[in-house]
């Protein structure tokens, strides 16, 4: 029932929240998770200050 010039415009959102929703998904993709180092060097806490863990850390590498 649109008029054809609306019709495109309508076309031309759809392809514009399309092109947004991959973007978001590849954004979201590239997104790194940091969930399993968390604690992961929770047996040197005794050992070390922060300060002193990340030192260490940069020598381990």
């Amino acid at each position: 029932m649109l008029p054809d010039d609306l019709k495109q415009e309508v076309l031309h959102f759809i392809d514009f929240l399309l092109t947004r929703r991959k973007s978001e998904k590849a954004k979201q993709a590239k997104q790194l998770d940091f969930s399993a180092w968390e604690g992961a060097l929770s047996e040197f806490k005794d050992e070390y200050t922060s300060v002193e863990l990340q030192h260490q850390a940069t020598q381990w590498r």
